[in-house]
């Protein structure tokens, strides 16, 4: 299908109709005596008294039976050989207020001594005409128009319009086709002409002056001639109504007659576009499960004898007599009445009463219970009013203090006037109740500069966990805030002390302002320009802020040029191996100074320096991208290989990442390693970034390999003939514990698109996920499982059950135990013993629990971080940002 170029009708919102009458055609006979002998009154009209008389033109927009505009007129004008006026008319109307029923209603007028008797004015209908301004597939008319005017009738700008500007053509018998044909082909031939006429206005025909001329005269003596022959035939068909139409019956002859118009003329196609309003509002009373409503009787009403209801009898049972009525008060966000008794129940004159109010035995498992709500939870207004009455005595409880903001109006300033002071007087709060004050919610600076006091308490590694959802949070600074507030301050400062900080921070500032699509506001872009630009010169005032400037500008320069081979190697059509060839020509090509260079800190770890790359270890992988593999050398002689790729946006892959990390560190706060593996992820633009490479193998491959056994992976890089399925322990117990781990998380997170080759298992039995192009929920496949855990993983472990050794076997000396179903052979084993559970397979799920229910503890942080990325450009966030937290696992499970 070829391209479409088109606009749409709403984008006019500032252009207005306009219409150019152009000229009247037709011919007009004389009135006979005896028509003058009934209707004196013709003799005075100024049309019958000269062919050229002065007449004017009326125009009015219609839709739907009903004048959307007043009418507008041409200016006096006298003719002498043709009735021309040539004059634009602009409407009182925008294209974009255009409805697609609009019409055009075209009535010429004639001057008469006598006053009509409908309109009181000494004016006359000569014709009208009835144009739609859309045609049948809404697209805007445009350019010459040629209309039929209807001799005595002003145009009525009905739905079903009697004046209308094109007429078809009437089914003719044999007859009078055949005495029609000659008419038939004058009138055809004056068509073409004028199609072409149009096709040379709209450019699509070259001009020349000279033909033209000659072309243009021949062409009005054609439209002439046809316009006499059409006149001709039209009396000739309808002999029984001759006289009909034009002066009355018995009166005289019909007379054609033809007006031309000119539209405005656009670069492209105008298609029409409604106006989206907003749904109606839904009300926003939320009842408990357990409420009982009882809803009056519908009333009475009578709809009177006769009247069929819905196209149903009238004393049917389905049919109810309940008329709905739509009420504009129904779901207002606030209701005036109860916003007012707030305010006098928030009064200073209470203030002294709450001080010393304590609750009593029910009124405090009230609050207890409001103080378990997750920070998704909205809280009713009931509420509010229980934790703003009760806030001293909640003065000592952390857990109250965001249940506290929520119940505030911080639009009030009487009530911002007594809660600003109790915030400082509050039990100091956790971490990630601070970062729930930096939602999209709260926007008042007193409540998001409490919540960064409280972030400039954590240390650097800790505000390294959160730092990519801090960035995000200035999009939800208050107007006028922006790059000035207390966050953006408090980011600035700590990056600006700390390399490590001011690393990453600088790239997440750098991804954003790159980011220049339709999904990136552009004040947001601005925004983050502007943080960058301080954070800059507030670098150079410390006293490395000179030499850490500059190590970011050739951190930049270095990832410049890896992009650029990257393009390279992608676009190249060769051969893969050819590919791997030109990379380590390009590698070591002395303009690219990639070989040997001065100590740099690496972007995706500043905590290694690295001097250059070893050009012979880089490889390209078979992907459809075509990462490269590249083989830094560091500061202290040992390699450090990465992944380098080029169009793909890694930031959701880089959240994933680095909430599996902040879980792992949860999960060894609690003295529970479950052996992840949180590589390292930095995205450096929007089509670009970089990831470690961890010596892996993924399960596709491991198990074609090894003949579909993971525990004969397992069992040839770790063997141990002592231990039970020939595994060392250490292997098998990390294998187990990232296996548990990584199910839990990748529950948690809604990880979708789960298959063997991105499952990867590392020779040292940890076992880890990749590839994260689907999460909260989203899976390409239908009826996905929520765990991600599939047979080979489990066989692995040596199954869900094994075989016992039987007494015959133990007498004899025999080792290990054999593999039930699900498992592979072990390394011997009784036939003869019971079917029992594997015990691997049993440490497997209470690892699980266990990480589960420590994750748990934490529930409130990770929904606050993804809170936090409500307006992140990331793909499976972006489809619906206000569900987005709400389908995380943690929503739900935690």
């Amino acid at each position: 299908m070829e391209a479409f170029s088109f606009a749409t009708s709403s984008a006019l919102n500032e252009v207005t109709v306009h219409v150019r009458i152009d000229r009247l055609d037709g011919h007009q006979k004389p009135i006979p005596y005896s028509v003058l002998l009934k209707r004196p009154d013709l003799r005075h009209r100024a049309s019958n008294i000269n062919a050229h008389s002065e007449l004017y033109v009326t125009a009015q927009i219609w839709a739907d039976s009903k004048p959307l505009t007043v009418p507008v007129q041409t200016r006096y004008r006298t003719f002498k050989n043709a009735r021309i006026w040539n004059e634009w008319l602009s409407l009182p109307v925008t294209y974009s207020n255009l409805p697609a029923t609009a019409q055009l209603a075209i009535t010429v007028w004639d001057l008469s001594p006598a006053e009509d008797t409908e309109t009181n004015l000494h004016a006359v209908p000569f014709g009208g005409t009835t144009i739609p301004l859309f045609d049948k597939d809404n697209t805007l008319q445009k350019g010459r128009q040629r209309c039929r005017i209807h001799r005595f009738k002003a145009a009525d700008g009905l739905s079903s319009t009697t004046t209308p500007w094109v007429i078809p053509p009437a089914r003719k018998s044999r007859k009078d086709v055949v005495k029609e044909d000659v008419v038939d082909a004058q009138i055809l031939e004056m068509q073409r002409l004028e199609e072409l006429l149009k096709k040379q206005e709209m450019g699509e025909i070259a001009q020349n002056q000279w033909l033209d001329g000659l072309v243009f005269k021949k062409m009005m003596q054609i439209r002439k001639d046809a316009l006499k022959a059409e006149a001709i035939a039209l009396n000739q068909q309808d002999k029984s109504s001759q006289n009909g139409d034009v002066y009355g019956p018995g009166e005289g002859p019909k007379e054609l007659y033809y007006i031309d118009i000119e539209l405005p003329r656009f670069d492209h196609s105008v298609v029409f576009t409604d106006v989206e309003y907003p749904p109606p509002p839904i009300s926003n009373l939320k009842l408990s499960a357990d409420a009982q409503v009882t809803l009056r009787p519908p009333p009475e009403v009578s709809f009177g004898p006769g009247i069929n209801i819905n196209g149903h009898g009238y004393g049917d049972a389905d049919v109810g007599r309940l008329i709905r009525i739509y009420d504009p008060e129904t779901g207002r966000a606030d209701n005036p009445a109860e916003n007012k008794h707030r305010r006098l129940m928030r009064s200073q004159q209470t203030d002294s009463l709450d001080r010393d109010r304590k609750p009593d035995v029910d009124t405090r498992d009230r609050i207890n219970n409001i103080l378990t709500y997750g920070p998704l939870h909205a809280l009713k207004d009931e509420e509010r009013d229980l934790i703003w009455k009760f806030r001293y005595y909640l003065l000592r409880d952390k857990r109250a203090l965001t249940k506290f903001v929520k119940s505030v109006g911080w639009g009030d300033p009487m009530e911002v006037r007594q809660a600003a002071p109790l915030l400082d007087r509050w039990a100091e709060i956790d971490v990630d109740d601070a970062l729930e004050l930096l939602g999209k919610q709260f926007d008042h600076p007193v409540v998001r500069g409490y919540a960064v006091e409280r972030l400039k308490k954590a240390d650097d590694e800790e505000l390294l966990s959160y730092l990519l959802q801090l960035v995000q949070a200035l999009k939800y600074e208050a107007a006028g805030e922006g790059d000035d507030s207390s966050l953006a301050r408090f980011l600035i400062s700590r990056a600006a002390n700390s390399f490590s900080l001011g690393n990453f921070f600088h790239w997440y500032l750098m991804v954003e302002i790159s980011d220049t699509s339709n999904d990136q506001a552009p004040q947001h872009r601005e925004l983050f320009a502007k943080v960058e630009y301080d954070f800059m010169f507030e670098l150079e005032k410390t006293p490395s802020g000179v030499q850490n400037r500059t190590l970011l500008k050739r951190q930049g320069e270095l990832l410049t040029i890896l992009a650029k081979i990257s393009k390279d190697i992608r676009f190249d059509r060769n051969s893969r191996p050819q590919k791997i060839s030109k990379l380590k020509k390009l590698l070591a090509d002395p303009k690219n100074e990639l070989l040997s260079f001065d100590p740099l800190p690496l972007p995706l770890d500043p905590s290694v320096l690295i001097t250059g790359i070893h050009a012979q270890d880089a490889t390209v992988l078979k992907s459809s991208l075509l990462p490269m593999v590249l083989n830094f050398r560091t500061s202290t002689n040992s390699s450090y290989p990465i992944i380098f790729k080029t169009g793909d946006d890694l930031r959701q892959d880089q959240l994933v990442i680095q909430i599996i990390a902040l879980m792992d560190r949860l999960l060894r706060k609690e003295n529970l390693d479950l052996k992840l593996t949180p590589y390292r992820i930095l995205a450096t633009s929007t089509s670009a970034g970089a990831f470690q490479f961890i010596p892996s193998m993924s399960l596709a491959a491991a198990c074609t390999k090894y003949r579909g056994s993971l525990l004969a992976y397992l069992r040839a890089n770790n063997p141990d003939e002592t231990a039970p399925l020939g595994v060392r322990k250490e292997a098998m117990d990390a294998y187990i514990k990232s296996c548990a781990g990584y199910c839990v998380i990748t529950y948690l997170l809604g990880v979708g698109d789960r298959h063997l080759d991105n499952l990867l298992i590392s020779p040292s039995g940890q076992f880890f996920h990749v590839d994260f192009g689907y999460i909260l929920g989203r899976d390409p496949k239908p009826l996905a499982p929520q765990m991600k855990i599939c047979r080979e993983m489990i066989e692995g472990m040596g199954g869900q059950t094994v075989q016992a050794q039987s007494r015959d076997s133990v007498s004899g000396g025999g080792q290990g135990m054999g593999v039930g179903s699900g498992g592979g052979a072990g390394a011997g084993g009784g036939r003869d013993g019971a079917v029992v559970p594997n015990p691997n397979y049993i440490a497997f799920k209470e690892h699980c629990f266990t990480a589960f229910s420590t994750l748990r503890k934490s529930s409130s942080l990770l929904l606050n971080l993804f809170s936090l990325m409500q307006e992140a450009n990331i793909p499976d966030i972006r489809v619906e940002r206000e569900a987005a937290v709400r389908r995380e696992r943690g929503a739900e499970g935690l």
